[in-house]
């Protein structure tokens, strides 16, 4: 077993582009990646290997980096072999750009699957406000499975604003969490309790146990995505000093929020400041973990990675080096108001105990395939405004819910306020045991079909995610169907 604090901080390398041009019909400037699904192995612990699924072969897999208003098209290669390692199932995916108002066909619809040796082009607008997207697969019933061994990776949109208001380049890190268990040899091990969740002894940052940074005595901004498949986070530092909340999943806040700490699920990211300035040469700072009810907690779950300080010299010409931001930047989402509201509607996120299976009311992916994928839950007016209320009464479990398309404004908990860190665009809500939340969205800019699931994933493959269909009638013809548009291509390149 790994021991906290033991090896360096690394980030994901940054995926340049292969080839820049100019869209033919908006003359928006387009950038062209390439990212290969593919088995590999990965140093994680100190003296084994661990067989990984990762894009490019990574874990996680690169990081992209672009600017608001540039397109992106990522040629997504399934190179990975017939077979899931594990547990033997078709290593088919889908992969969803989590954050991203991407159209139907492009959004990693679950049942869209590129086999082995296919590709698909996924297109990707970036015309939303700076924000943290994270891309990972999406594949139906096997989406825990194919995250687990390494198929996530952050993807960056950066705005004139965010640019001058927050820290950027070697001083904007990126923060990859997760959790997994090791069998003997070094291989993962997988067991999700009866599909309830899989919750790891072992913390990994960027795919490393526990890390230390080395810091300068600045203010840093951290983009955490938790992408655990079940265990969430309470954040906290040794020190006692705050945590500066700037951003959540659909960027900037309209007003940075400072907290002790705070509830963080698997799928949410949260953009946070810290700040080094205070502390001594040589001082070390732990980020560590609270924990939340109904987590597995072990020795050392309750650690995330340690900061050290060093007297590295500043660049004080840099202006956010020593800025903490009070006002940030408002949004379309959290300036909708409940009276805009056209309908509300109540879903409840429950457990079948006989079957275990979960749903969203009585609702699952299994009813939509069923269905011919017609079935939808909900069918808004393209640019209209609804009220969802979301409701936990399941029992011991928490739920992160994902709703696709949409950023939306976390109304009311229990019918009191919101926490102060979720006071920003989201598209993930953490539904608590015995929680009800109530959210407020607009249906833009798409018509079509969009998921919405818990991000535990066991829950998701088992059965707890459904869609909704935007401006659309049942029986209209849909252009942008995600079963029969855009559909993956053979790889002549493959071997």
């Amino acid at each position: 077993m790994p021991r906290p604090f033991q090896v360096p901080f690394v980030q994901a390398p940054v995926l340049g582009p292969y080839a820049t041009g100019i869209d033919a019909v908006d003359g928006l400037p387009v950038n062209y990646y390439r990212l290969t699904e593919k088995a590999a192995a990965a140093q994680i612990l100190p003296r084994l290997t661990t067989p990984i699924l990762g894009y490019n072969g990574l874990f996680p897999g690169p990081t992209i980096s672009l600017d608001q208003g540039t397109k992106a098209v990522v040629r997504m290669r399934n190179q990975l072999p017939a077979q899931h390692p594990f547990d033997g199932h078709p290593l088919t995916t889908s992969t969803h750009l989590h954050g991203s108002a991407s159209l139907p066909q492009y959004d990693g619809y679950a049942s869209d699957i590129t086999r082995p040796g296919f590709y698909k082009d996924y297109l990707y607008p970036n015309f939303q406000p700076a924000r943290t997207l994270w891309y990972h697969d999406h594949g139906v019933h096997f989406t825990a499975l194919n995250v687990y061994f390494g198929l996530v990776g952050q993807y960056h949109m950066h705005d004139p604003v965010e640019r001058q208001l927050l820290p950027q380049g070697r001083f904007d890190v990126a923060l990859t969490v997760s959790d997994a268990m090791f069998a003997a040899d070094g291989s993962l091990g997988y067991d999700d309790n009866s599909h309830s969740g899989l919750w790891g002894d072992v913390i990994l940052v960027n795919g490393k146990p526990w890390p230390v940074m080395k810091v300068q005595k600045r203010v840093y901004r951290f983009r955490i995505l938790n992408a655990s498949i079940s265990r969430s986070l309470r954040p906290t530092l040794s020190t006692g000093a705050p945590l500066i909340i700037v951003g959540t999943d659909g960027g900037l806040v309209p007003t940075a929020q400072s907290v002790a700490n705070y509830r963080h699920a698997g799928a949410e990211r949260y953009e946070v400041l810290i700040d080094f300035r205070k502390y001594a040469t040589g001082q070390r700072i732990e980020l560590r973990n609270l924990s939340n009810k109904n987590n597995v907690d072990y020795d050392f779950t309750n650690k995330i990675m340690a900061f050290d300080v060093t007297d590295e010299p500043m660049d004080t010409t840099d202006p956010t080096w020593n800025r903490i931001p009070t006002t940030l930047v408002g949004s379309e989402a959290m300036g909708l108001k409940s009276a805009q509201s056209v309908k509300t509607r109540k879903f409840r996120v429950k457990r079948n105990d006989s079957t275990n299976m979960w749903t969203i009311n009585d609702d699952s992916w299994q009813d939509v395939i069923a269905s011919g994928y017609k079935k939808v839950v909900a069918d808004p007016a393209l640019n209209s405004v609804e009220i969802w209320e979301i409701e936990n009464s399941s029992g011991g479990w928490f739920h992160p819910l994902h709703i696709h398309l949409v950023d939306f404004q976390i109304l009311s908990r229990n019918g009191r306020a919101p926490f102060a860190y979720e006071r920003g665009p989201k598209d993930v809500v953490y539904v608590g045991e015995g929680e009800t939340v109530r959210l407020l969205m607009k249906f833009t800019p798409h018509q079509g079909l969009y998921m919405m699931h818990c991000h535990n994933l066991p829950h998701e493959d088992h059965d707890m995610m459904a869609q909704f269909r935007v401006g659309l009638k049942e029986g209209d013809l849909d252009p942008n169907d995600p079963m029969t548009a855009a559909r993956p291509v053979w790889d002549d390149e493959v071997g």
